[in-house]
């Protein structure tokens, strides 16, 4: 069986509301979701961080720990991991043959096929219990209520900031937004919620109330004397002092108070997690393609974020960090991203330099990209000064050559980091 073929012919996207096809995957398997123990993350930024960061952790306590995520940054079997290694492709050959004649006879029945993202969670569950993990930490796909991931049954669910993102499928307000990552709170469970808005706040608040779930409350006053030092980000939460994180960016403290709430309560549930593997897990852990530095000399930091708040958080940590250096930037968007607000966030920045690209060389129906001529002409309506157009491979290469003494940061999207990684070895 050619896995990798068979998994091209699946549709990438997302359909009709409707958890019917990964309800009938759990009822065909055995019901493997209720033999984990599962922490369910969603939100629309930071939830990639909290998910990492709690991994690392638990893993160095000694824990095996399961983690499922998208997108995958460089290879497809980084979606479905134990202990930070990825499934082996004849793993992932052995449980795709597993699925493949329930895939079938439930598109035989019913109108709507099987989506891509369907198939990989019953993959990632299933393999999870082949591995026997302690614990499976589960990043939704897209929103909450009817993402296929909702199929499980947490012990604790965390919910990290809400902001607009996918608003075609999840609605045009933020409240609207936040029903739909609501959707993970669980009867008799536990979720944290990290406090936004009033509106949004009561929505997390009634929904807890509403199905006798413990509602674990993040403020902004819970974490105090907040400092750089070095590397790190160094703070209080609660009980814990001179906490330290390696990830940049001041949403990340707030990020890292969810994962602290969760490990008490983790605690309180049988986890033994020593104050060493907390220091050690959140001092070492790395996000790939966020605020990640790629390269040295010249420094070049890729980020992901291709949003409203997940530039504004950006532009936060540049100003954080490297607010004294020169700056290129070098820009790819989806076309199903919000490119016109993220373009006139940038353009608040007027002394750096912006190269408009059209994404990666491979144009299929995921990596499917703005044109450069679309963004340079948006950005126009903001300045005129140091704006280009290239190829992504040419701007890479002026990386190299023409950029030398100043700070690059390439953003915009998670898909264009292998080509980014593979360019800058050459």
């Amino acid at each position: 069986m050619k896995t990798k073929e068979y998994l091209s012919t699946f549709y990438k996207g997302t359909k009709g509301p409707t958890l019917d096809a990964i309800k009938y995957f759990m009822e065909q398997l055995g019901h493997p979701e209720k033999k984990l123990k599962i922490v369910h993350v969603a939100g629309t930024n930071g939830k990639g961080s909290v998910c990492e960061m709690l991994s690392n952790v638990l893993e160095k306590q000694g824990y095996k720990v399961g983690q499922f995520m998208t997108p995958h940054i460089v290879r497809y079997n980084e979606r479905i991991r134990v202990n930070h290694e990825e499934i082996l492709d004849e793993e992932l050959e052995q449980l795709t043959k597993i699925m493949q004649p329930i895939v079938t006879n439930y598109n035989q029945t019913h109108e709507v096929a099987v989506t891509l993202f369907e198939l990989e969670t019953a993959v990632a569950l299933l393999y999870f219990v082949k591995k026997q993990c302690d614990i499976v930490i589960v990043e939704t796909g897209l929103g909450g209520l009817v993402d296929c991931t909702n199929v499980v049954e947490p012990m604790l669910s965390i919910i990290t900031s809400i902001g607009y993102d996918h608003m075609d499928i999840l609605g045009n307000t933020l409240e609207e937004i936040a029903i739909q990552k609501a959707g993970i709170i669980k009867e008799n469970s536990q979720t944290i919620f990290v406090a936004q808005q009033t509106s949004v706040n009561e929505i997390i608040e009634k929904t807890c109330n509403e199905k006798n779930n413990m509602l674990h409350l993040i403020r902004k006053q819970d974490w105090t004397n907040a400092y750089l030092e070095g590397e790190y980000q160094v703070f209080d939460y609660k009980d814990y002092k001179q906490i330290r994180i390696n990830l940049k960016g001041n949403k990340q403290i707030p990020n890292a108070c969810a994962v602290l709430e969760a490990l008490g309560i983790l605690q309180k549930n049988g986890y033994e997690v020593s104050k060493n593997a907390i220091e050690t897990g959140l001092t070492t852990v790395v996000h790939k393609a966020r605020f990640e530095q790629i390269n040295k000399n010249p420094t070049i930091i890729f980020d992901g974020g291709h949003n409203e708040a997940a530039i504004k958080n950006l532009k936060e940590t540049i100003q954080q960090y490297y607010h004294k250096d020169k700056k290129v930037y070098i820009l790819s968007i989806l076309k199903t991203k919000d490119y016109k607000t993220v373009v006139k966030e940038l353009m608040e920045d007027t002394e750096s330099i912006f190269i408009f690209t059209d994404g990666t060389k491979q144009q299929d129906e995921v990596k499917c990209y703005v044109k450069k001529e679309d963004l340079y002409k948006e950005a126009l309506q903001y300045r005129k000064e140091n704006l280009f157009m290239d190829s992504l491979e040419n701007a890479l290469l002026k990386c190299k050559t023409d950029y030398k003494d100043k700070t690059i940061f390439i953003i915009g999207s998670f898909y264009t980091y292998s080509e980014v990684i593979e360019n800058l070895n050459m």
